[in-house]
């Protein structure tokens, strides 16, 4: 296997943040995080840290990039859109969540197409806005992994009545998840994994795209 995947849920709403290791060459990426404690930094111990991969720029997969940056010296990449995020509590919604943010640069603007490479392993950036403007999965395609973060969760799919939400986009997104060729291991941002043949027999938003 050229990938592991560990979860560990994290912050205010445990937000799932993601530990991605090129098996080859240690190193690793981090998808999201909502905080950076003694859990996450235990897991972290030994690996090579390369990227703080951001699927989206809500506080609850966020507020723990400041310290892990810190700890970590990882590029911090997040897509263009959401950029504003990390250094404005309103746009985050750390406000609204009464959470106190400690605002971060990104490394890395992302849009649609980029690539990143880990290791040996290639990441392909897909654009899915629609729960946010600058939305973003990241996909494995030797693996058959995407990492869906709000947008797709098991059964369900992201909202759209936060600020910068859209239900014309998150359909749109849904659509080009759905189109993806063959079976995928899903891992969204909260709640459990998932598999993409499953969401599109049994989830609502999925079914009536396929």
């Amino acid at each position: 296997m050229a990938i592991t995947v560990k979860s560990i849920p994290l912050g205010p709403v445990s937000a799932n943040t993601y530990i991605l290791t090129d098996v080859a060459t240690n190193e690793c990426a981090v998808i999201d995080a909502g905080d950076f404690n003694e859990a996450l930094k235990k897991e972290l111990d030994g690996k090579k840290v390369k990227y703080i991969l951001l699927t989206h720029g809500h506080f609850d997969h966020i507020l723990g990039v400041y310290d892990l940056k810190a700890y970590t010296n990882a590029e911090v990449m997040i897509h263009k859109l959401d950029s504003e995020c990390l250094s404005n509590p309103k746009r985050s919604l750390a406000e609204w969540g009464g959470c106190e943010q400690n605002n971060v640069s990104a490394d890395r603007l992302l849009q649609d197409g980029d690539e990143i490479m880990l290791g040996e392993t290639k990441i392909k950036v897909m654009h899915t806005p629609g729960h946010t403007p600058g939305g973003a999965c990241y996909i494995i395609e030797s693996e058959r992994t995407i990492f869906t973060g709000d947008t797709l969760f098991s059964l369900t799919a992201g909202r759209t009545d936060l600020v910068g939400g859209d239900d014309f986009m998150l359909i749109s997104s849904l659509k080009k998840i759905a189109g993806l060729d063959g079976d995928y291991k899903v891992y969204p941002g909260h709640n459990r994994s998932t598999t993409l043949d499953y969401e599109r027999t049994h989830n609502r938003y999925l079914r009536r795209l396929v």
